[in-house]
């Protein structure tokens, strides 16, 4: 039997917030809500998952760090950082660990500043725009692509 598959869920800046802010772009889940979900969905899916907010950057970029050997994959919501961080996104390419980048609402709806993603192109794919239903895709894709590419 193969090891259980592990997925590090990064949750960035302002997500702690969630159910707070702009509900009417984010929705009304709080964060612990969505965490809540992505363990249920784990559960359907067979897989471990483990969560971490942060608003601090360097703390996000541990965390990738940290995940080498340790982690199959990543889903990562780098909140503003998406728009902002070589650094993340370095981190990302780093590691080498496969990569799927989730966002609460459609960044490409939205300010023009959000449209560009410097984690996009590290990751192995993108979802935007279903709300907290954007992390569960996220998690069923990632986990997907592990299971077709069990080398990785």
């Amino acid at each position: 039997m193969s090891a259980q598959i592990s997925v590090l869920v990064l949750h960035g800046p302002n997500l702690n917030l969630l159910g707070l802010r702009e509900p009417q772009i984010y929705g009304s889940l709080t964060l612990q809500e969505i965490d809540s979900l992505l363990l249920t969905e784990s559960v359907v899916l067979g897989v471990s998952v483990v969560t971490q907010q942060s608003n601090q950057e360097g703390t996000l970029i541990d965390a990738i760090h940290s995940s080498y050997q340790q982690y199959q994959g990543i889903l990562i919501n780098a909140g503003a950082y998406t728009h902002t961080s070589v650094a993340i996104a370095d981190a990302l390419k780093a590691v080498r660990i496969p990569t799927v980048e989730v966002h609460l609402s459609n960044i490409y709806q939205r300010e023009s500043f959000r449209h560009h993603s410097y984690i996009a192109p590290v990751a192995i794919g993108q979802i935007s725009g279903f709300g907290a239903q954007s992390y569960c895709l996220g998690l069923r894709a990632l986990v997907g692509y592990l299971r077709d590419n069990p080398k990785l």
